[in-house]
């Protein structure tokens, strides 16, 4: 009898934070075999308006699960996910997972009722957020704050260049000097990116602020979908990973042994040009 191939599923994001992600699908779905992209053609998402996003990443998905096949499509960024998700849903035929704020469960966690949101500032300005705190965390102070250099940092750490402590409470001394951030008991990272940093941004906030973020629960939202499919049983065959980068350069090359901890040694360039 032929081998059973593992569940494919494609991970995708601009840059790296989406690894952040594969992490949490990695640990729940060991049997499958993932395609992790960045759309490095086009980094950062967080910064481009709603029509070029929308725009880009519908093509970059075409060319992407053309390439790949994959059973399940994990849209590991928030940009992306605020803003393209109903797009998408619409003209891919795979079932499309994506990321949102985890706002939710932090006000169910929240005791003191003030809640921190890290975020890029499109997310942090986008109606979709405004209506998720609205949702439900209508009774909490909701401290936000957009940083495009805190993922720039984290692109960097995963290519060896690992931030100070005294960057990261620069970055974050905008929320740290509101007058109820020593209330705040919790901290939404609501960019894939973020939790690649959370030892240290835990080491900044401090032990009793808890980090919450959506990893989880996309892993969990996979394995469903996987179940739907009829793909949810362990495979015969072992899973084999690989990385899929839009543009070559050397950030690619760097970003190889930190590939590398996720099992992915098979690096690819399928090229889509930003323009």
């Amino acid at each position: 009898m032929p081998a059973d191939p593992p569940p494919r599923l494609l991970v995708f994001d601009s840059g790296v934070g989406g690894l952040s992600i594969m992490a949490d699908i990695q640990r729940l779905l060991p049997h499958c075999s993932v395609s992790y992209a960045s759309d490095n053609a086009a980094f950062p998402y967080g910064t481009k308006s709603e029509e070029v996003l929308v725009a880009r990443v519908d093509r970059v998905l075409h060319r992407l699960i053309e390439h790949s096949r994959p059973d399940v499509v994990v849209v590991a960024c928030n940009s992306a996910s605020t803003l393209a998700l109903p797009h998408i849903r619409a003209h891919f035929r795979e079932p499309i997972v994506g990321v949102v704020p985890a706002i939710k469960p932090a006000a169910h966690q929240s005791r003191s009722r003030v809640i921190g949101l890290l975020a890029t500032p499109g997310t942090v300005a986008r109606s979709y957020t405004r209506d998720l705190i609205q949702q439900f965390a209508a009774d909490c102070t909701v401290i936000s704050l957009g940083s495009s250099e805190l993922v720039r940092l984290a692109e960097a750490h995963l290519r060896g260049q690992t931030p100070s402590l005294a960057q990261l409470q620069d970055l974050l001394s905008p929320m740290l000097s509101h007058p109820r951030a020593p209330e705040m008991d919790t901290l939404v990272l609501a960019c894939t990116h973020f939790p690649l940093l959370k030892q240290k941004l835990q080491a900044v906030v401090g032990p009793e602020v808890a980090l919450i973020d959506s990893g989880e629960a996309i892993a969990r939202r996979v394995a469903y979908w996987l179940t739907e499919l009829g793909r949810g049983k362990s495979a015969s065959e072992s899973p084999a990973h690989q990385a899929l980068f839009t543009a070559d350069g050397p950030e690619v090359e760097r970003l190889g042994p930190a590939l590398g901890e996720f099992g992915i040694s098979d690096i690819q360039v399928v090229a889509v040009p930003n323009n």
